[in-house]
C-alpha cells in the first residue's frame, strides 16, 4: 500500500481560580478517565487481533479476560483497558468491524495508528478538545513547543466554566496535563520527551479516505463535512482537506465532484466495513 502522507501546512502565570465547592456539573463534557487510558496502541492491536465479529461484544469480552490475551499480573488493569475499549470503539458496530478487518489483514501501522487517534478523539470530548482548541490554534501560529502547563491553564479554566464532571484539584489537573501529553504523544500528535512539540502534521491518504466516509455517514452535507472541527484532530484547515480529496480522489479511493457550492462525494463500498476491506487490499 502506498503510504503517500497528505499534510497541512503550518502559518508561520498564574493558573485560574478554582471554586473550592466540590458539585457534579449535569452538562459536564471533560472526564478524567485518560489518567488510566492513555493510547493504549498495542492492547488495542491485541484485542482487535483476537476480536470475533461473529460473536457479541459481551462473547468477545469475556473470551479475552478468560484466555489472557494482554498478559497482564493484573485483573484490574485488564477491567481498565477493557473500559477504555469499549467506549473508544464498541460504540459502534460498524466501527468494531471495520478496524477488526483493518488489524486482522495488516493495514501498515501508520495508517491504521491515525484511525485509533480518530476514534480515540472522537469517544472522549476532553481528548478532543485538547487538539482542537489547546493545539491547533498554537500550531496555526507557527507554535510548536507545549507543555504541562499549557494544558494545566486551560483545564483549570474548563473547570471553573464547568465543563467538567466534578471538582478537580490542582494535583488532578497535573496529572491529567500529563495524561493527555503521555497519550497524544503515543498517538504521534506530539513528538519528543521532556520537552514535547507538536509533530509534523501528516495523515496517510487512505487514513483521509476512512475518515470521509466515517464522517459521511453522520454528516450528509459533503459542503458541511469539509467544515467539520474534526478535521483540526489532523491540523487540516478548508485548503487541506480539499487538498486531500482530489488526491483521494486520483487515487480512486473516492469520487470528489464539485459544482458551484455542491460539492458530491461517493465512494466504491457501502459500509465502512466494506470500505476498510477495500483500503486493506490495496
Amino acid at each position: 500500500m502506498n503510504n503517500h502522507l497528505c499534510t497541512s501546512n503550518p502559518l508561520k502565570h498564574q493558573r485560574p481560580a478554582i471554586p473550592l465547592a466540590k458539585q457534579i456539573r449535569p452538562s459536564a463534557l471533560y472526564s478524567s478517565k485518560i489518567i488510566k487510558a492513555g493510547a493504549l496502541i498495542g492492547d488495542t492491536k491485541t484485542l482487535l487481533s483476537h476480536w470475533d465479529v461473529d460473536a457479541s461484544a459481551e462473547q468477545n469480552i469475556n473470551r479475552v479476560q478468560r484466555e489472557n490475551v494482554f498478559g497482564k499480573a493484573s485483573r484490574s488493569r485488564v477491567r481498565d483497558i477493557l473500559a477504555i475499549f469499549r467506549q473508544r470503539y464498541l460504540s459502534e458496530e460498524s466501527v468494531t468491524k471495520a478496524l477488526v478487518t483493518l488489524v486482522q489483514k495488516k493495514l501498515p501501522t501508520a495508517v491504521l495508528e491515525r484511525l485509533l487517534y480518530f476514534h480515540s478523539a472522537r469517544a472522549d470530548q476532553l481528548l478532543h478538545d485538547a487538539v482542537t482548541q489547546i493545539l491547533a490554534p498554537r500550531w496555526a501560529r507557527g507554535l510548536a513547543d507545549i507543555n504541562v502547563q499549557d494544558f494545566e491553564r486551560s483545564l483549570a479554566a474548563w473547570v471553573e466554566d464547568g465543563k467538567t464532571t466534578g471538582h478537580w484539584s490542582e494535583p488532578t489537573i497535573t496529572r491529567i496535563a500529563q495524561g493527555l501529553l503521555s497519550a497524544l504523544r503515543d498517538f504521534g500528535v506530539l513528538q519528543g520527551g521532556v520537552h514535547k512539540k507538536i509533530a509534523p502534521a501528516y495523515l496517510p491518504i487512505e487514513s483521509f479516505a476512512y475518515v470521509v466516509f466515517y464522517l459521511k455517514q453522520h454528516q450528509l452535507s459533503g459542503a458541511k463535512l469539509i467544515e467539520l472541527s474534526d478535521w483540526k484532530l489532523f491540523f487540516l484547515n478548508r485548503d487541506g482537506v480539499e487538498r486531500c480529496l482530489f488526491e483521494a480522489h486520483q487515487r480512486d479511493l473516492l469520487e470528489y465532484h464539485v459544482a458551484g457550492s455542491v460539492i458530491r462525494l461517493t465512494f466504491p463500498s457501502n459500509t465502512l466495513e466494506e470500505y476498510a476491506n477495500a483500503l486493506a487490499q490495496r
